[in-house]
């Protein structure tokens, strides 16, 4: 029957966010409102996050005006087409946080009290971020989502998860948990090496001249200095991994010998979790993610999957092809039972 076109139309009804998605890394803090049927209704970036430095209530409420960024945001898009869902109350049904600086079961907990008071959502989940990694890399109809994800962005980080839900992990506090790598720790060596090669007690490296242009200077011992007086930050020093991979690419012998080193560190994570869980003869997803690592640098990865390859043969190496914060997301989705449909549909709207 055709429509009576004396008739009032009804009003168009807004789709509303059932998760509130955040990803908060050391360098950034991304949200997202995600519908029920996996439809991206909205997103915000913050600065990043670290509660070892500012503690949690800091934290959140960094995160909160991130959130009320992304909120506003769909609030225009209701007002601007007429669709009839201004928010009010929850920002979202519930909300999935990925935090860096979580590491801890403990620390986990207090800032999931944290982020529940805030209101946001009926219900809210917080984990270390590398669980956003590895639900970003898995098949969305797979059930039960399991494997192994290491992180290397800012810091380095690894979790395993077993098929009947065993959970490994590492502490992830750095060097006084006997971690090496991530941005930080890459930016360190680029600088350890640069300076040793411009005083004659380390090899000559194209590192040296690379870091001198990076920051202007004419000498890599301003950069140390400005370092030491706290003009140049950790920040800074983060930055200057695509040197590295840079270098390595064209064959400098000192910034390959440091690109192995990190090939091996990734490895080890990796195996290390899956022999934990028993989990080496078994067609393993092995999820890589971090900025250092979705470069896909050939030397990086060809040093992983020939490692991993030889203690895991059947193990599966996948790159994050969306960000971590569509990791984030589909962990919400899966908590409101949304199915496989709803994770592709967020998965198109990341990847166009």
């Amino acid at each position: 029957m055709a429509d009576n076109p004396l008739l009032p139309r009804p009003e168009p009804r807004a789709l509303r966010p059932a998760v509130l998605a955040i990803d908060g890394g050391n360098s950034k803090t991304d949200v997202a409102l995600v519908a029920g049927d996996g439809t991206l209704l909205a997103s915000a970036r913050g600065p990043g996050i670290n509660a070892h430095e500012v503690g949690v209530d800091q934290t959140v409420l960094i995160l909160d005006a991130v959130v009320k960024q992304a909120a506003d945001r769909l609030d225009r898009r209701y007002r601007m087409t007429g669709e009839q869902g201004s928010r009010s109350g929850w920002v979202a049904q519930h909300t999935v946080a990925c935090l860096a600086n979580a590491d801890l079961p403990d620390e986990e907990a207090e800032h999931a009290a944290a982020v529940q008071a805030q209101g946001w959502s009926a219900s809210a989940t917080v984990v270390n971020d590398t669980f956003a990694i590895l639900r970003a890399g898995l098949p969305d109809a797979a059930e039960p989502h399991w494997g192994v994800a290491v992180v290397c962005g800012a810091g380095i980080n690894c979790v395993g998860v077993a098929p009947d839900g065993r959970v490994t992990r590492y502490l992830a506090l750095g060097t006084i948990s006997g971690d090496w790598g991530g941005g930080y720790g890459l930016g360190l060596e680029v600088l350890w090496h640069a300076i040793r090669a411009e005083d004659g007690r380390g090899r000559d490296t194209v590192l040296t001249g690379y870091l001198t242009s990076h920051f202007g200077v004419d000498l890599v011992e301003e950069i140390t200095i400005g370092i030491h007086q706290g003009k140049i930050g950790d920040g800074d020093l983060t930055g200057l991994a695509p040197l590295l991979l840079r270098a390595s690419d064209e064959g400098d012998s000192v910034a390959r010998t440091v690109v192995n080193r990190l090939a091996d560190e990734i490895s080890v994570m990796a195996i290390t979790a899956m022999r934990r869980l028993g989990l080496t003869a078994l067609a393993t997803p092995v999820i890589l993610g971090g900025g250092v690592v979705t470069t896909r640098n050939p030397r990086l990865m060809s040093g992983i999957t020939r490692q991993l390859a030889e203690a895991a043969p059947a193990a599966v190496v996948r790159v994050i092809d969306v960000p971590p914060v569509a990791g984030a997301a589909l962990l919400g989705l899966d908590h409101v039972n949304a199915g496989p449909a709803a994770a592709s549909r967020l998965r198109s709207s990341f990847e166009s």
